[in-house]
């Protein structure tokens, strides 16, 4: 098997220059996945209003717990996601794949912004509500691991992180939309507007452009990496029985690597603005206002700790990442007030930090699955762990606030920190590794 990507991949000599074909697939990858993302985002950004739209008026959190509990539900089908689109996209090609699941995740977006409320039909619409989450998490299972094989066989050699952290960029970028969507929603509509048509048409939107991105992902080429394993004939049938029979150790190692990443992510990046209106009191659209200016940062940012970790490699640049939120997260948690610089000062510092695990998830990933098992090898040890630490985390932290108890939520964060922090300073170092 050639280990080397062919040259009609990279420029000869040059293991560093994107050739042209690699700009566009890289390109409208990113779009892609981009667009796909606002929908997913927006059920978070807008978990407060949906709590009092799809369920019984109830005193407390318990509307909002009910929403947050269909949010960890839709993670229970992403592994179930990745094992099924991982492996059509192992088999068919990452191409394929990819159109699949933007497909599933706007026609999902459309269910959630046209449903009425339960007002209307009682308990069926948290029923609706219910199954279109669950088909969005069989989406998002299978997202990651074929976007992630894509951008990163669509790569220069020594540009592999760079364009693996391109995913990131994309789902980040797909959060940034959503939550510009929430903050203009929450500022310049009525309560009554926004609770009644503001967020359905923020559901609107995200599926529009998500047909938008259907559009592009069938303009663009499949990688050489798969083209190549089909033609000499090393496509597995059952690529999730090969990837746990013949890479057990590296299925381990993407679960381990993934669980301080997600838990963070899901807080920092989803979830801290109705965290902070539930803890503080701060005003939803201050909260939000805060993070779309965290976020325009970090994604500027993200290719840039992609190019660091080209030159200095996978291992310092991660576990930078989790040992900044061992020492660091019961300072910033505790921090945290009603004012929009604390707010603003807390999530820009964990941003920072998730820098380190984002721009680099992809990427490692990748590095450890020959390309006829590489999508599902991604997308299905990410997804399990990602339902049992990631989607869980909004729930069990309003749980801990509504119990009186959010002055532990550091522990939950360092714990998990520290999880991941084993798993990359024992991990072998993958950045000069050859890549087929």
């Amino acid at each position: 098997m050639s280990t080397e990507l062919s040259t009609s991949q990279a420029p000869p000599g040059d293991s560093h220059r994107l050739s042209p074909r690699q700009r566009k697939a890289i390109i409208a990858g990113t779009i892609g996945n981009t667009v796909e993302w606002v929908d997913w985002a927006l059920y978070s950004i807008f978990a407060a209003v949906i709590a009092d739209v799809f369920f019984p008026k109830s005193e407390g959190a318990v509307g909002l717990l009910a929403t947050l509990a269909v949010f960890a539900v839709g993670f229970v089908m992403r592994p179930v996601g990745a094992a099924v689109l991982g492996a059509y996209a192992d088999r068919v090609g990452r191409k394929k794949g990819l159109t699949l699941t933007i497909g599933l995740m706007a026609g999902s977006g459309f269910v959630i912004a046209f449903t009425p409320s339960y007002e209307a039909i009682g308990i069926f619409a948290p029923l609706v509500l219910l199954l279109a989450r669950l088909v969005q998490g069989f989406s998002a299972g299978g997202e990651f691991g074929s976007s992630s094989a894509f951008l990163v066989e669509s790569a220069a050699r020594g540009r592999r992180a760079f364009a693996g952290s391109w995913q990131q960029v994309s789902v980040a970028g797909g959060v940034l939309i959503a939550s510009l969507l929430g903050t203009l929603s929450t500022s310049l509509l009525s309560e009554d507007a926004l609770h009644s048509w503001g967020w359905r048409a923020a559901f609107v939107i995200g599926g529009v452009l998500g047909l938008v991105g259907l559009w592009l992902r069938v303009s663009v080429e499949d990688t050489e990496s798969f083209q190549q394993t089909q033609s000499a004939g090393r496509a597995r049938s059952n690529p999730v029985k090969a990837m746990f029979v013949e890479h057990p150790a590296a299925a381990l190692r993407v679960a381990g690597i993934t669980i301080a990443g997600t838990l963070t992510y899901y807080i920092w990046v989803n979830y801290l603005p109705t965290y902070a209106n539930l803890t503080t009191g701060i005003p939803l659209e201050t909260a939000l206002l805060s993070q779309t200016f965290c976020l325009v940062i970090f994604v500027i940012l993200l290719p840039f700790v992609g190019l660091l970790s080209d030159r200095v490699g996978r291992k310092p640049t991660m576990a930078g990442f989790a040992l900044g939120f061992v020492v660091l997260a019961w300072p910033m948690l505790h921090l945290l007030n009603d004012s929009f610089l604390s707010l603003f000062l807390v999530q820009l510092t964990g941003m920072l930090l998730i820098l380190g695990y984002s721009a680099n998830c992809a990427v490692i990933m990748a590095e450890q699955f020959p390309p006829e098992v590489r999508a599902t090898g991604i997308a299905l040890p990410y997804a399990l762990a990602v339902a049992l630490f990631g989607g869980t985390a909004p729930y069990f932290t309003t749980w801990l606030s509504d119990s009186g108890h959010a002055d532990l939520l550091w522990l939950y964060v360092s714990g998990a920190a520290l999880a991941s922090l084993l798993v990359y300073l024992t991990m072998p170092e993958t950045k000069d590794k050859e890549f087929s």
